[in-house]
């Protein structure tokens, strides 16, 4: 079983029990005058927040090896789909539980006002609103149906029902809309690493979140999807890559491949073949940003991906580019403005909105490579001329998904969650060496054994509506 690399909030989730409990049949008698009766929300908010780093991406670079821009090099196993149940459960008892109670005790009369300290009361609801709303949208976008209206109760109900899938998205649109209403203009948020409580930019994230969410949609319910994608359009989204929401790792919360790669010493991993084979004969000015030439040959040259015995030395393969690796602070890319591009471009192409897919297309190229540092006029124009790569309208969705797909390295989630929502791009192929039941590429992770073990009714339940718990059964959207 697979864990998830997530980390607990500053506070952990037993202090925060005793935190929000207590005994008043004494009055005064028993409290502390110099600790805290309510938790640091703005620590909290902190420490929530640094599990963005694992819903981009596990640091078992798992979805960066189903989206197939990784390929390992020794051990094979995740590439070869070994894995199927996956742990969840730390995002429940970690940043879900804090971003709850920061809601809660920001709503409280008996102690909202004393924690204003730490921004205004609708401000910081509005903040820990979008932030559970988009770690849900992960969790569901990997699992299908999860634990939602009834998760997070604490005692109340150790045993909840998975809600399906449509019903999650339908509140998670409901819940980004009204977040993002919710700012007043009072004091800023503290505690906020991601964002430095800027109310605009949080209004954007929103925005852009919501919109990936309609495309989502683009088979299952179209008509919902146009309707979401516009008003998403009216609210704004991200206008420029200085929009773009990263998060940054720190001493404290290293980079994960620096942990893998300098701190353990470990060369597990290389760029894969697929991606190399793709961009090198492109020209494509992002690869040095992406992978590093193989010591030993001096040029780029990809990992064949989940093969059985590679037989391959990690001198013979570019791994993954150094400053990706070797920087402890390296951010992690949230939601940036190319895929905002690339998703107005295929919203054109659907006829959800009007405007010019080719313009649009090129610019979230454009942005992508703005984004990775390597723009340049003369490039950018070669590259967007080339044949492989020239806006065709009867190509047009190929088109965006595969350069979509390029422009997501390293947002493992979001690049796998897109190639099974669109089959862009079509040159992925399950490893040769797969070991799962299909020897398929995954289309969902199956829930935690403690799920079977400990929510048994349950369990039973949703696996009867949606289907085996299997990496076989697709989520709603993927039709």
């Amino acid at each position: 079983m697979k864990k998830i690399a997530f980390k607990k909030p500053i506070v952990g989730l037993l202090g925060l029990m005793a935190l929000v409990s207590s005994c008043s049949d004494f009055g005064n008698m028993n409290v502390d005058p110099n600790r805290a009766s309510v938790a640091s929300t703005a620590a909290l908010l902190s420490g929530a927040e640094v599990n963005f780093g694992a819903a981009v991406t596990a640091s078992d670079a798992q979805p960066i090896l189903y989206a197939q821009h990784w390929s390992e090099i020794t051990y094979t196993q995740n590439s070869r789909y070994q894995g199927t149940s996956f742990n969840y459960n730390g995002f429940y008892t970690g940043p879900l539980v804090a971003l709850n109670y920061i809601i809660k005790v920001n709503s409280d009369d008996a102690t909202k006002s004393g924690v204003t300290t730490n921004g205004s009361n609708a401000n910081q609801i509005a903040v820990a609103r979008i932030i559970r709303a988009y770690f849900f949208s992960v969790l569901t976008d990997r699992f299908g149906d999860i634990p939602y209206s009834e998760a997070l109760k604490g005692s109340q109900d150790f045993t909840p029902s998975f809600d399906a899938q449509k019903d999650i998205y339908t509140d998670l649109f409901k819940e980004l809309k009204e977040a993002a209403a919710q700012f007043d203009g009072g004091t800023a948020v503290k505690g906020d690493i991601i964002l430095s409580g800027n109310a605009t930019r949080w209004k954007k994230f929103a925005a852009s979140l919501r919109m990936i969410l309609a495309l989502r949609l683009s088979k299952v319910d179209p008509t919902k999807g146009e309707s979401e994608f516009v008003a998403a359009m009216q609210d704004g989204p991200l206008a420029s890559n200085s929009d773009n929401v990263r998060y940054n790792y720190n001493d404290t919360y290293p980079n994960p491949w620096f942990s893998s790669f300098v701190t353990s010493g470990r060369l597990d991993f290389a760029v894969s073949a697929p991606l190399i084979n793709y961009i090198k004969p492109l020209s494509d000015p992002r690869l040095p940003a992406f992978a590093d030439k193989s010591t030993s040959k001096q040029d780029y040259v990809g990992m064949p991906y989940g093969i059985t015995n590679p037989g391959v030395k990690a001198a013979d393969v570019s791994l993954p580019a150094a400053s990706l690796r070797t920087v402890i602070s390296a951010p992690a890319n949230v939601m940036t403005y190319s895929q905002v591009l690339f998703s107005q471009a295929e919203a054109v192409k659907l006829g959800w909105i009007t405007g010019n897919a080719k313009t649009l297309y090129e610019a979230a190229i454009k942005a992508s490579m703005d984004q990775w540092g390597v723009y340049s006029d003369a490039t950018y124009t070669a590259y967007i001329t080339n044949a492989n790569v020239a806006y065709s309208d009867d190509k047009a969705l190929e088109l965006i998904g595969t350069q979509k797909w390029v422009a997501l390295y390293m947002q493992g989630y979001e690049a796998w969650s897109e190639w099974r929502r669109t089959g862009y791009p079509n040159f992925l192929k399950p490893a040769p060496g797969a070991v799962n039941a299909t020897k398929q590429i995954p289309l969902r992770q199956a829930y935690p054994t403690t799920e079977r073990d400990l929510n048994s009714d349950n369990y039973n339940a949703v696996i009867s509506r949606q289907g085996p718990d299997t990496d076989a059964t697709p989520v709603w959207w993927d039709k």
